[in-house]
């Protein structure tokens, strides 16, 4: 099985292989990256000190994994941490975020043989902390064959990823067999882990890490630099639309233009932040064409910051620390079947929250928000009326002030309630870190 595996992978990474020519050439997207995940990795020396290999994925991984990087610096400080990532966006957020806490961030490999054995032989990692189920065959079963520990953190299993799975169930009960731990966000998500083929004995539910997640003191510094360069204020409410996907910043624009006319004195603004970089132009024409005034946060700093109505955040890594600035957030990909970004930063900031129906990527956190009351959730809307609905719950909103105190204060203690998810986790992975001490 592992041979047909890697005749496919090979086949698909050769048919690829001019794709990522031709991003590396006029977009430079893939060559920062491409030798490094060919195994030419980044030098690294290693000593008498155990190593963790923490793999994400992209930026949503990256930051879901900032309470557990915290716990384990500060349960294993004589550990060396290291870092890989497979999308420039997630690798740029990493290597901020972790500059600090990681001795070395790089681009995961291809999952071949060779290239994970480069990179096994260069790290000597003891034990391979997987976020969110990623599964790669090659990685997780060499790893175990070079005596290394293999565990999934923060794992989450959707219906959509387990029917596909599913249909390859006896090739995914044969690599389960080399993980040695699944920690599992909810109870769903184990039960589908374990109808793959995993041992319940190595399954563990711990919560989700991103309930653990607070503003660091380097946020808090940009949150500054942001309400000072664009001036924001009370007066004139701020609304984020975040992590966006098309066509809803067309949409939000035109739920904007609808609130903005029946506003009064307290005219809002609006900040879009898209989720994929690559799209930063598409959606600067979407905002030109609106007729507001508008900038974009990697212009430099000019006089038209501080009355621009639409601000496009076109950066990597700085959403959280604008949220604090904010009176609103709609958190996109849930007008479109996409299944919704993460609610869990704006609660983070104590803000209120709307969503559309498209949710189930995030279904246990936002049943809970739900049922609390720390949630506004858009019902089945279309491509005709999803302006329409979304500037009428805007509009709610930013006419009650009250409503929007009370929203944000149950998001933050839902979020306080769930805290725990790393400190959970940390535990279960000391008997594979340190397995001489807890037999």
């Amino acid at each position: 099985m592992f041979v047909i595996y890697s005749l496919l992978y090979t086949l698909a990474f050769v048919l690829m292989l001019p794709l990522f020519l031709l991003s590396a050439i006029f977009r430079g997207k893939h060559a920062a990256g491409f030798s490094q995940r060919l195994g030419f990795l980044p030098k690294f020396k290693p000593d008498h000190r155990m190593v963790v290999w923490l793999h994400c994925v992209s930026v949503g991984e990256t930051n879901a994994a900032r309470p557990l990087v915290e716990e384990l610096r500060a349960t294993l400080p004589d550990h060396r941490l290291i870092i890989s990532t497979t999308t420039r966006t997630g690798q740029k957020v990493a290597r901020s975020i972790f500059a600090d806490a990681a001795e070395c961030v790089f681009y995961v490999p291809f999952d071949f043989r060779w290239t994970v054995r480069r990179a096994l032989r260069r790290f000597e990692p003891s034990i391979l902390l997987l976020m969110e189920t990623e599964i790669w065959f090659n990685l997780i079963r060499e790893t175990c064959k070079a005596n290394g520990r293999v565990a999934i953190v923060n794992g989450r299993l959707s219906e959509r990823s387990f029917g596909r799975y599913a249909k390859i169930g006896h090739f995914m009960k044969r690599i389960l067999v080399y993980v040695d731990l699944a920690l599992m966000q909810e109870n769903a998500d184990a039960t589908r882990l374990m109808s793959l083929g995993m041992r319940a004995s190595k399954v563990r539910v711990t919560g989700n890490l991103k309930f653990d997640h607070d503003l660091d003191e380097q946020e808090n510094t940009l949150t500054g630099e942001l309400r000072e360069r664009f001036g924001f204020a009370p007066e004139a409410p701020l609304i984020i639309a975040a992590s966006t996907h098309k066509p809803e910043e067309k949409w939000v624009t035109e739920a904007f233009k609808n609130v903005w006319k029946s506003s009064g004195d307290a005219l809002p603004r609006l900040m879009v932040a898209p989720r994929h970089p690559e799209r930063f132009d598409e959606v600067a024409d979407v905002v030109k064409a609106t007729g507001f005034t508008w900038v974009r946060r990697s212009e430099a700093a000019s006089s038209r910051d501080r009355t621009a109505e639409i601000i496009l955040l076109d950066s990597i890594g700085e959403l959280r620390a604008a949220y604090p600035l904010a009176e609103i957030v709609f958190v996109g990909g849930s007008l479109i079947p996409h299944g919704g970004q993460s609610i869990f930063e704006p609660a983070a900031a104590g803000k209120a929250i709307v969503t559309g129906p498209h949710t189930a990527n995030f279904t246990a956190a936002v049943d809970e928000f739900m049922q609390k009351d720390a949630l506004v959730q858009i019902k089945s809307v279309s491509e005709r009326n999803a302006a329409e609905k979304l500037s009428a719950a805007l509009n709610e909103l930013l006419l009650n002030a009250e409503r929007r105190q009370k929203l944000g204060s149950a998001a933050h203690e839902v979020m306080k309630h769930n805290r725990g998810a790393a400190h959970r986790t940390v535990e279960y992975l000391m008997p594979l870190i340190h397995p001489h001490q807890h037999q």
